[in-house]
């Protein structure tokens, strides 16, 4: 256990942890400007390939600094859990809302789509419930002459 480690045999355990994760992190880096072709140019890994193994290995790293620096190693097991199970939790939904998202904005192309394909006019705004509009511009209004008084209207 750390506890019974000494300075020095402690010293080594850290270093060696970060020593790995640097490691792993240039792994990530060597797959990101591979995949995009980057160090053979006109090589590209397949994005699900490419994107698996970030995932994995950003996954392995999480574990690790939970397990080894925040000493879950030398916890109980429902601890462990607890900690564990409302991050899993985090992660599905910042996932559904990933995807939440790219529905809507796939719904709202569609629909942009369509108005540019098939433009309103006028007649598209003007309900078929709508009073009809007279010379006058007024709603149910006739147009009568001038110095007569219009029914309805109060002259002062």
């Amino acid at each position: 256990m750390a506890g019974h480690l000494s300075y020095e045999a402690s010293k080594k355990v850290v270093f060696k942890g970060l020593i790995l994760l640097g490691i792993v992190t240039l792994v990530e880096v060597f797959i990101a400007l591979l995949g995009k072709g980057y160090i053979v140019h006109g090589f590209h890994l397949p994005k699900l390939i490419m994107y698996s193994a970030m995932i994995i290995l950003s996954l392995y790293k999480a574990y690790f600094i939970i397990y080894e620096f925040m000493h879950m190693r030398y916890e109980v097991p429902g601890l462990v859990r607890s900690v564990l199970f409302p991050t899993v939790l985090l992660i599905w939904a910042a996932i559904a809302f990933f995807q939440e998202g790219n529905t809507w904005r796939k719904y709202k192309a569609k629909v942009h789509d369509r108005e540019v394909i098939l433009p309103k006019t006028e007649a598209d705004h003007t309900p078929s419930h709508a009073p009809e509009v007279k010379e006058s511009g007024h709603p149910e209004m006739k147009a009568e002459p001038e110095g007569k008084p219009v029914e309805g209207i109060h002259q002062h």
